[in-house]
């Protein structure tokens, strides 16, 4: 049992390190950031666990148009769920994070209109799913979507809004990954810490919503 569950021991014991460590250890003295840039380990952290979550998804969903598995399905649109979960979480950490350096929770900044409208395609594939009734009509235009809405988080997060001025990290300097504005004590925390915690917490939520509709459609069918 030990042995199945090592992983789930690993993210318990790194998320406490991220929150004491965060909450508690030391930062780089940065003007306007202050003691927000501790919010690196949770809105930056929750937007790389958003990031695999995807990228699993849209692997499912590839195995399921090969395979036609609807296995691969389940697991593709519940790592889909908890990677908007996800993001949401990462808007709302951002937006709490902006309202302390920027001025306000919200100011139509390209990365924040980026990331909402990326989640708003990812909310359309739950729509879209829910919208038919039958099994692998479902299965395999959801599976198409997912591939779409995987590949619009490129122009949305990552390419448009680094193209024209913006707040946020990467577009007018504010500190955020760059080796100048976090120093070492801030990466033992982020790297081994912070990003693999949040990232294992929302597998582990996946793998109980999987195993919660595997023994939903079991019943069902017996």
């Amino acid at each position: 049992m030990l042995r199945q569950n090592w992983w789930k021991i690993l993210c318990v014991i790194l998320l406490l390190y991220t929150l004491v460590a965060g909450f508690l250890g030391g930062v780089p003295a940065k003007p306007i950031l202050n003691e927000t840039i501790r919010n690196l380990y949770f809105h930056v952290a929750m937007w790389f666990a958003m990031m695999i979550l995807f990228i699993v998804s849209v692997i499912y969903s590839i195995k399921y148009l090969r395979t036609s598995n609807h296995i691969f399905d389940i697991y593709a649109l519940e790592y889909a769920k908890a990677g908007i979960v996800f993001g949401s979480l990462g808007v709302l950490t951002g937006s709490i994070w902006a309202r302390y350096t920027w001025g306000a929770f919200w100011s139509n900044d390209p990365k924040q209109l980026g990331a909402v409208i990326a989640l708003l395609i990812y909310l359309a594939y739950l729509v879209l799913r829910n919208s038919m009734t039958d099994m692998d009509k479902r299965a395999r235009i959801g599976a198409v979507y997912n591939v779409f809405a995987f590949a619009m988080l490129f122009p949305t997060i990552w390419i448009i809004p680094r193209m024209v001025e913006s707040l946020h990290p990467g577009g007018m300097g504010n500190p955020a990954l760059d080796t100048h504005d976090i120093d070492a004590r801030m990466r033992i925390v982020f790297w081994p810490g912070a990003v693999p915690g949040w990232t294992l917490l929302a597998v582990w939520i996946t793998t109980l919503r999987i195993r919660l509709q595997l023994l939903t459609e079991q019943r069902l069918h017996h």
